[in-house]
């Protein structure tokens, strides 16, 4: 007899930068995943962007997610190792975000959440959002990286010719969805040079 899997349990953090769209389509996805959880955070800049970029509200993008945790609740459960999760996507990430889990400040339940993924050894991939970048952000990116996390700014690709705003941001959601072996359609595969 074969025991039930656990599904994939995927954190998911909106900050305060330029970008809340890759949060708001990797949200879509996953929720179109059954076997996946995915566990939301929003900062209060964050929600400010989703305002600004997109015109949604707190509760519509909290509808995407299982589950949704106050950022400010630093005793939830993926405050703790002891949650096993398959790791962390912080999409968009502020430069604030970025230096506070370089320097394992933990200050609230989103750099708590990601300071957890890095000690048990869970993947944490980071969209850092800003250019250019100064020297803090080069070396609190260093940093992250050192510790394991991933930097994966949102760059578009362009080999696939995309013909619009939401192709671009599609491809850069479905490249974060490889990091995690999940399964998606967003993007054509590279199958070489067209001849």
């Amino acid at each position: 007899m074969h025991a039930k899997q656990a599904p994939k349990r995927l954190i998911v953090a909106i900050t305060g930068a330029t970008g809340v769209i890759y949060g708001v389509r990797l949200l879509q996805t996953l929720q179109e995943l059954p076997d996946v959880e995915s566990h939301l955070l929003i900062s209060e800049a964050g929600v400010l962007n989703l305002h600004q970029e997109l015109d949604m509200k707190r509760k519509d993008v909290e509808a995407l997610a299982d589950i949704v945790h106050n950022v400010r609740d630093v005793g939830a459960s993926i405050a703790s190792g002891s949650f096993q999760s398959d790791g962390m996507i912080i999409a968009p990430c502020s430069m604030k975000t970025l230096a506070a889990v370089a320097h394992g400040l933990s200050d609230n339940l989103i750099t708590r959440a990601a300071d957890v993924v890095l000690k048990e050894r869970r993947r944490l991939i980071l969209m850092v959002r800003e250019t250019p970048f100064n020297l803090a952000h080069l070396r609190n990116m260093t940093a992250v990286t050192e510790m394991g996390g991933i930097i994966f700014p949102p760059l578009p690709g362009f080999y696939h010719r995309p013909q619009s705003i939401q192709e671009m941001v599609d491809h850069t959601v479905g490249r974060v969805l490889d990091m995690f072996a999940l399964p998606h359609e967003l993007t054509p595969r590279w199958n070489g040079l067209r001849p």
